[in-house]
């Protein structure tokens, strides 16, 4: 069961990843994700685009770009970057070629959260002056300032702490 929070938009963008070779002996290959497209074409993940010079070019794939009504403060961060970044997630399997897209993420938090896991092959990206577009209005139409509300601790009770005489009773 999926919960989706009322006023979400997901975007279908594509992802083009380059395979190099690898400029250590431990390592065949190297990838990088190169660019996020916004009308991808239709095809299988991991067509090959391009070939030239030991390096390839393929489409990862389409992944869907969600934007939350809740997340709109990691937007505006991003979109004050210059330029505002789109970050692909490609993570390790054991099929070929060797890589899954996982997802494509505008929000820097969820972003965050990937690069912790240390095994997710993490790339920030120019954003898509499309999804750019799209998202700027996003944040117009559902952004609410939030006042900060600064937690207060408790007061201990010091008197529910102390040793209490014993009430002899009748």
């Amino acid at each position: 069961m999926t919960l989706e929070i009322p006023g979400t938009v997901r975007v279908p963008v594509g992802v083009v990843v380059e395979r190099r070779p690898g400029a250590t002996p431990w390592a065949e290959y190297a990838w990088q994700a190169r660019e996020v497209i916004e009308d991808a074409p239709e095809a299988p993940p991991w067509t090959v685009l391009r070939e030239e010079g030991g390096r390839t070019l393929f489409l990862a794939g389409t992944a869907e770009v969600s934007l939350h009504p809740t997340d709109t403060d990691n937007y505006i961060h991003n979109l004050q970057q210059d330029p505002p970044r789109a970050w692909v997630v490609l993570r390790p399997v054991a099929d070929a070629p060797g890589f899954a897209l996982k997802t494509v993420t505008v929000d820097a938090g969820e972003a965050q959260l990937y690069a912790e896991s240390g095994t997710d092959l993490l790339e920030a990206l120019p954003m898509p002056p499309g999804l750019r577009l799209l998202l700027e209005r996003f944040v117009a139409e559902h952004h609410k300032e939030r006042e900060f509300h600064k937690r207060k601790r408790d007061r201990a009770d010091t008197e529910a702490l102390g040793r209490r005489s014993r009430i002899d009773g009748p």
